[in-house]
């Protein structure tokens, strides 16, 4: 591990429940895939590619998760690629986990300029048809997501957004989808996304309360299949749950590209920063 001089970035929700053992990845295809089958910049999703890149940039990154053991993959790609790393536990359901996991990184790296809020879920994804409509939503599923959507990020803020303010510089990025910018109708297979409004609304409200220290707080939005390997297989899936638009590889959006608007983002000038961007495949129409 190397010392305290080299600048940090965390990356919260470091892999993809798309990843080839993720929670999505089971739920489509009813099994793990291999990893190795897959380019190592897309193994992990976003979180894993935006953790390469920042690695590649000469930051020691450190890389949040609830497991140890979902990111261990990641770590050990990072370390072969002759970066810095490490992995810290954090539940973005408990404010505990969240202060504990803030003091470990502070207290052995020191404190991040750069914090990516990558955090993901797939809750409400397993519900049946019949359950498509709202008043079947359980309440549980709801109180999830808004830890993840809401309340998360705006513990992760109170963790970071302290020292940034005195040090006069920092990024604070936010990973959203298309579902923050209009309220749509949830379908049988998705994820309950609309609470992801919340994630954009405070992301508003830290560039108003946080731009004039030096902080850049921005928000990407991605609407898109993100290629990783379980989004990558429904490509040739044949079996009874394909997502639409599932065999047309021009849908999929490379997370390593992904990653490079990220670190422009970070890298912009302050005197012409961009707060907001939509990252879209330039074919997004599903398949037949």
């Amino acid at each position: 591990m190397q010392q305290k001089s080299k600048r940090i970035a965390v990356i919260v929700g470091a892999t993809s429940k798309w990843q080839s053992d993720g929670g999505n990845t089971k739920f489509a295809h009813d099994r793990t895939l291999a990893a190795d089958e897959f380019p190592v910049g897309i193994r992990w999703g976003v979180g894993g590619a935006v953790a390469q890149k920042f690695a590649r940039e000469g930051y020691f990154v450190v890389l949040t998760t609830r497991s140890a053991q979902n990111a261990s993959g990641l770590e050990a790609a990072i370390l072969e690629q002759g970066g810095d790393c490490m992995v810290v536990e954090l539940d973005l359901a408990s404010a505990q986990s969240v202060s504990l996991a803030f003091e470990t990184i502070r207290n052995t790296v020191g404190d991040p300029e750069v914090v990516i809020y990558n955090a993901g879920s797939m809750s409400g994804r397993d519900l049946p048809a019949e359950m498509e409509l709202l008043e079947h939503m359980p309440v549980e599923i709801f109180d999830e997501v808004h830890d993840l959507a809401a309340r998360g990020p705006f513990l992760v803020a109170k963790e970071i957004l302290p020292a940034m303010r005195k040090a006069g510089t920092g990024t604070f990025i936010f990973t959203n989808n298309a579902m923050s910018l209009r309220g749509r109708k949830r379908n049988t297979g998705e994820s309950l996304y609309y609470p992801r409004v919340m994630t954009r609304a405070l992301a508003q409200v830290l560039t108003e309360e946080y731009s004039g220290y030096g902080v850049h707080v921005a928000t990407v939005i991605i609407e898109g299949y993100i290629d990783s390997p379980g989004t990558r297989t429904l490509l040739d899936y044949s079996g009874s749950k394909p997502m639409p638009g599932s065999r047309k590889p021009t849908v999929l959006v490379d997370p390593t590209k992904i990653a490079e608007a990220y670190y422009y983002l970070h890298s912009q000038d302050r005197s012409c920063w961009t707060h907001e961007i939509q990252l879209t495949p330039f074919d997004i129409v599903p398949a037949n």
